[in-house]
């Protein structure tokens, strides 16, 4: 009796693990929708309050506010159209959290002076998740 409970038990750990496996890659199907190049300078770790900003999102997300509506920007930052809309730009911390960044990534960006790269992706005018990279 153990060893079929065992076994039943096996089964069913296989067939969920690969069903989470084909709604990871269903929920990752999203195509490109745009990728930018910016530079997180110190205007970037601050919020329009003055406080220092301690969440990689947190500094991404101003960094593209400081681009799109406050027009302080850096020296060959690139721009994009989708956080433009404040709307995507507060959904930023759940796009990221969807998407990948690895932790020595996270913590350059929270030091600043880094260049990021970003890469956007969604489906249906919907972002989706972001991945963003640190680069010389």
């Amino acid at each position: 009796m153990r060893k079929l409970l065992s076994i039943l038990f096996s089964s069913v750990i296989v067939v969920g693990t690969a069903h989470a496996q084909a709604r990871v890659q269903a929920t990752h199907s999203s195509r490109p929708i745009e990728s930018y190049r910016a530079y997180i300078g110190d205007a970037d770790l601050y919020n329009s309050n003055g406080d220092r900003l301690t969440q990689p999102w947190q500094i991404i997300r101003q960094d593209r506010a400081n681009f799109h509506k406050y027009h302080v920007r850096d020296s060959d930052d690139q721009s994009d159209s989708f956080f433009a809309d404040p709307a995507n730009r507060q959904a930023l911390e759940q796009m990221l959290q969807n998407g990948t960044m690895t932790r020595e990534a996270a913590k350059m960006i929270v030091h600043g002076n880094v260049w990021i790269d970003v890469d956007i992706y969604g489906g249906q005018g919907t972002g989706r998740w972001i991945d963003v990279s640190v680069s010389d």
